[in-house]
């Protein structure tokens, strides 16, 4: 495949076509991805640095951010080229792109999590380290318990602790 026409940029502004473009490459290549609104893409995106996306002309390709602190971590999320696009290199450029992006390359440590290509990341010098990886599922919103301080407050009356 010629893919001498595709372009990688840093995106720092993320207009509506964009953010549809995204969600339609979601919803073809990134089955971990389908369930997610374009409200809840658009907050991780505008909080995440770099922001590194793929395009073939104005067609949107491929995409992936990271999160960091520019000193210690960084977590890579949301690798996904377009499945007519794969098998071409295009995956590793992009992930080298965002390890390239000063916000990420100075980091002792750099995180990401993967369902099936492990092997993929592996090659690009990523190593499994199963040892320091926990979770905690938050609740949903309307199904989160009140604080434990405002059920002091019914048993007391005198509010928050200070």
């Amino acid at each position: 495949m010629d893919c001498s026409h595709v372009h990688f940029q840093y995106s720092e502004d993320f207009s509506e076509s964009d953010l549809d473009q995204l969600y339609r490459l979601f919803q073809a290549a990134a089955f971990w991805a389908k369930n997610r609104s374009m409200q809840e893409m658009a907050v991780a995106i505008a909080n995440s640095h770099p922001v590194v996306t793929v395009w073939d002309q104005e067609t949107l390709i491929g995409f992936a951010r990271a999160t960091s602190d520019g000193v210690y971590r960084a977590t890579i999320w949301d690798v996904v080229i377009d499945p007519s696009y794969q098998g071409g290199g295009l995956g590793r450029k992009l992930v080298q792109t965002v390890l390239g992006h000063p916000h990420v390359s100075q980091v002792e440590r750099v995180y990401l999590m993967t369902t099936h290509q492990q092997g993929f990341y592996e090659r690009i010098g990523f190593q499994s380290n199963p040892s320091t990886t926990l979770v905690l599922f938050n609740q949903p919103m309307e199904r989160e318990l009140a604080p434990a301080w405002q059920g002091a407050e019914a048993a007391s009356s005198s509010g928050p602790p200070n």
